[in-house]
């Protein structure tokens, strides 16, 4: 199986305290990855060193090597335009910006250069359609994406991700601020996209890991603890912690 991206050996410290201690894993192509473990355990950290979020961060260290298609994403000269073209993101909460939702799906497509409008309309209908929100945006994209509700505001934040077509999305607890509906959609999206696209997620939830996922990684402490594919891990687990934590003991 062809891994997209590779974390070998990574460290990240603030100062002298070191969150991260020294995390290897892989991200296989066109599946979904979950990282899971309890709150401060460094999984939102690790996620964001995957396309350098934490780099402006005063004070901050990271050591070892991520690689994407095989080169390391932390080389001196590598342009984080381009990285973030070819790594989205989204957030816990929402973030579509305040204007309209054809604007925001055509944002990263116009910081990429493309000026042709039919590309660009062509791709925002696209994105919509893959994001599964085009039939209730189609006859309001020019309205200001934040005064749809806070599922369809992820769904087009997950659509204005897709638009620059990436190689990999990060999201980070992409449902936690929504109601039980909005999350089931959101799942629902993600489990149809998996087919192109290589997620990476972060997720406090562990009956949405075991649903959506297809490979698992247990974090605590800032070490990853054991890795495997969903169904090993829920129903087999290596490690006596791995089982108390997906068994609810702590967490």
């Amino acid at each position: 199986m062809k891994n997209v991206m590779e974390a070998q050996n990574v460290k990240l410290s603030y100062g002298k305290y070191e969150a991260l201690h020294g995390i290897t894993l892989k991200f296989p192509a066109q599946k979904l990855t979950a990282l899971i473990g309890p709150s401060g355990c460094g999984k939102s950290t690790f996620l964001r060193c995957l396309n350098r979020m934490n780099d402006d961060i005063d004070n901050i260290k990271i050591s070892g090597k991520i690689l994407l298609e095989d080169k390391d994403i932390y080389h001196t000269h590598l342009d984080l335009v381009s990285l973030r073209k070819k790594v989205g993101m989204v957030f816990q909460q929402p973030t579509p910006f305040p204007f309209s939702v054809f604007d925001n799906v055509a944002y990263g497509l116009r910081v990429a250069g493309v000026k042709d409008k039919t590309v660009i309309e062509q791709r925002v209908e696209e994105s919509l359609k893959q994001a599964a929100i085009w039939e209730e945006t189609k006859d309001n994209l020019q309205r200001n994406a934040q005064e749809f509700s806070g599922g369809q505001q992820q769904r087009i934040c997950i659509a204005r991700a897709l638009a620059v077509r990436p190689e990999v999305v990060l999201l980070d607890e992409p449902t936690s601020a929504l109601d039980p509906i909005s999350s089931a959609e959101i799942e629902e999206t993600l489990m149809g996209l998996k087919k192109k696209y290589t997620f990476i997620m972060v997720t406090h939830n562990l009956q949405q890991a075991s649903r959506v996922s297809d490979q698992v990684a247990f974090l605590m402490n800032g070490e990853l603890i054991e890795s495997g594919s969903t169904e090993a891990m829920f129903l087999a687990p290596k490690k006596e912690i791995t089982s108390n934590y997906l068994n609810g003991r702590f967490g």
